[in-house]
């Protein structure tokens, strides 16, 4: 008799410690994510760099265009300059 309320005493015991213990093994034994996690409230968002990245190719449009008209500008005064000095060089030979 004793026997059997030892073996009883055991198994109770067992299933108590499984019943309680579980859950710490399943924390402790948890992995963790790879890398490093930024909190959300310091990493910028995705619509920030978005326009970050818009306005510098806006910058670099406004460049370009400033320095393709300056160069057209320069191309016509040339023009401009060729067509007046053909016209000095044949009214002063007629």
């Amino acid at each position: 008799m004793s026997y059997r309320s030892t073996t009883r005493c055991i198994y109770s015991s067992l299933l108590l410690m499984l019943t309680v213990g579980l859950p710490f093994v399943k924390l402790i034994l948890a992995d963790e994510p790879s890398g490093t996690t930024i909190p959300p409230e310091s990493r910028p968002c995705v619509d920030c760099h978005a326009f970050e990245f818009m306005q510098r190719a806006l910058q670099d449009l406004k460049k370009t265009a400033y320095n393709l008209d300056s160069r057209t500008e320069t191309l016509l005064l040339k023009v401009e300059r060729r067509t007046l000095c053909d016209c000095i060089s044949a009214d002063g030979l007629s």
